[in-house]
């Protein structure tokens, strides 16, 4: 059994890496940031990988799991001897682990400095204000900080322009022409969006940056993320699935 497979592209035959997932876990919440992990992880098609669907928060809901992760966060990523926490490096990390793949931009394109800008921009940016939503409006009322998550909630609207703006030219995907790893962390932020009702009291959205989160959640592996994500909450309730 070889570490690697063979991809021709052209009249080239590429060496790639092996699509065998089993020394993989990934803790995840559903519906949370992990789900750019998990979206990544079917995209590029690999296998046998171990899923840990908990109940949010984890480091709550979930006896000794900051003994995992001693930040009791999630995703927590564990590749072998790699353990990883954060939401938009876990993509970077596995398009070059099991590449090479279409969903990275390499550093000869022109589009290369965009791909890492969209990257960060989307949990620097995009995710944080949102979370200081979910804490302070819907998760920790009492604390009286209410009007902090709601300023917030309007500065997170305020800073889709930028996306706004570079879609407006027809684009189906931010960068280099193609889609990329880039999407799958922007679209998270406009998901956590719609799912907390940001699009509702404090939007709408602009229609080219709907009908882009709408191309997007039509692709077979966002199905089959939500699909397994949904399968392995329900293992977890039923108690065959554990930490």
């Amino acid at each position: 059994k070889f570490p690697f497979h063979w991809l021709i592209v052209g009249t080239r035959v590429v060496a790639m890496a092996s699509l065998d997932g089993s020394k993989l876990t990934l803790y995840h919440c559903e519906t949370a940031r992990s789900f750019r992990v998990l979206w990544t992880l079917h995209e590029l098609g690999i296998k046998d990988y171990r899923l840990v669907t908990m109940p949010f928060p984890p480091r709550f809901t979930a006896p000794g799991y900051t003994k995992i992760n001693m930040l009791g966060t999630i995703p927590f990523f564990v590749d072998g001897e790699t353990k990883m926490t954060e939401s938009c490096g876990i993509p970077m990390y596995l398009v070059e682990r099991f590449g090479p793949t279409s969903m990275r931009v390499n550093p000869n394109e022109p589009d290369y400095g965009a791909y890492l800008n969209w990257i960060t921009h989307a949990d620097a940016t995009l995710t944080f204000p949102q979370t200081v939503f979910l804490r302070f409006v819907l998760q920790e009322a009492k604390k009286g900080l209410q009007e902090a998550g709601v300023a917030y909630a309007k500065w997170f609207i305020a800073r889709l322009r930028m996306l706004d703006q570079t879609l407006s030219d027809g684009r189906e995907y931010l960068c280099a022409g193609r889609f990329t790893i880039a999407d799958i962390c922007v679209s998270f932020a406009l998901l956590l969006c719609v799912t907390l009702g940001l699009d509702e009291k404090y939007g709408p959205l602009q229609p080219q940056t709907k009908a882009y989160l709408e191309r997007l959640k039509a692709r077979p592996a966002f199905a089959a993320a939500v699909a397994e994500e949904q399968a392995s909450g329900v293992a977890w309730n039923e108690g065959k699935s554990k930490l």
